[in-house]
């Protein structure tokens, strides 16, 4: 179980590499959302993403071996271990799958990482980069399935306590549930967080039905970085009982939550990083009258002209 305490020391550790990142409210003139709204900006945390947090809490928990540090990922995990390793001196080799994005390749490479692309989907980069940490001694960095990753995602949850000190709910994207975890853990008792995921993505929604983690098939436009097979058996034990909903959004209504982030806000976010809004937006999200919701818009690794 991750504690506030785990939460709070991973705060402290991570500070002198990490942005606190700002809180927006919406203008009800612009977007008819009833009620009001914040939006967290992860994606203007270093790399793009909230990535860096549970990176660094993780690198930093225990001592890197002269190997250094292998991760899979479908970009934003392995561009936030490369940063970690660049700013702690280590050497990153990162495995990727062929969804990933040119742009996130782009990154990986110019922070100095050595990139491997293996396979077509996480799964199969994640058993490549294993057995290569198994060879060469390197530390192999899990993207969300690791107590000190969770806890460090759920530093965003302390800023989010202070910035919206009365928050009634928090939407929140998923992919393996590292990123959830965190911040259920942090807020689970005290405040709503409920869960959204692209419907053909729905590894939450299908584990909390199952009552344990299970395989589903995933694909469409977030998969690049929602796109986990099972949902994390650490994040897990958070999640079946500190989630109040597992919401579904289609590739559509992603979209039409990226250009609208785009055309009101000039927030540029990627699709898995516009999922959460999405459920707001399309009214897959019911909120009652006077309820203050903050959704978290985790990921601006994105090309602004492939949805403007």
């Amino acid at each position: 179980m991750i504690t506030h305490e785990d939460i709070r020391m991973a705060a402290q550790r991570i500070a002198p590499y990490i942005r606190t990142t700002p809180v927006i409210r919406l203008e009800d003139s612009w977007f008819d959302v009833r009620g009001e709204t914040f939006l967290k900006l992860e994606s203007l945390q270093v790399t793009g993403s909230f990535k860096p947090r549970g990176a660094f809490n993780r690198l930093l928990s225990e001592p890197i071996p002269p190997a250094g540090v292998i991760a899979a990922s479908g970009g934003n995990h392995g561009i936030a271990i490369a940063y970690a390793a660049q700013k702690l001196g280590a050497r990153a080799e990162i495995y990727v799958p062929s969804l990933a994005t040119a742009l996130k390749r782009k990154m990986l490479t110019e922070l100095g990482a050595q990139v491997v692309v293996a396979g077509n989907n996480y799964v199969e980069a994640l058993a490549a980069s294993e057995a290569r940490a198994a060879e060469t001694g390197a530390l192999n960095v899990h993207a969300f399935d690791n107590a000190a990753t969770v806890a460090g995602q759920g530093t965003i949850a302390i800023e989010l306590d202070a910035q919206v000190p009365d928050v009634d709910t928090v939407l929140v994207s998923v992919g393996g549930g590292g990123f959830i975890g965190g911040i259920a853990a942090w807020f689970a008792g005290r405040v709503k967080v409920v869960a959204v995921e692209p419907t053909q993505c729905p590894t939450l929604n299908r584990a909390l039905l199952a009552r344990t983690p299970v395989d589903v098939d995933t694909g469409g436009i977030a998969a690049d970085s929602l796109g986990c097979r099972r949902i994390g058996n650490v994040p897990f034990s958070v999640l079946r009982s500190a989630v109040s909903d597992a919401l579904l959004v289609t590739d559509e209504q992603i979209r039409d939550a990226q250009r609208v982030l785009w055309e009101k806000l000039r927030i540029a976010a990627e699709p898995g990083g516009a999922t959460a809004f999405a459920a707001l937006i399309s009214g897959a999200y019911v909120r009652s009258p006077g309820e203050k919701v903050a959704v978290v818009i985790c990921g601006g690794n994105a090309d602004p002209g492939s949805f403007a």
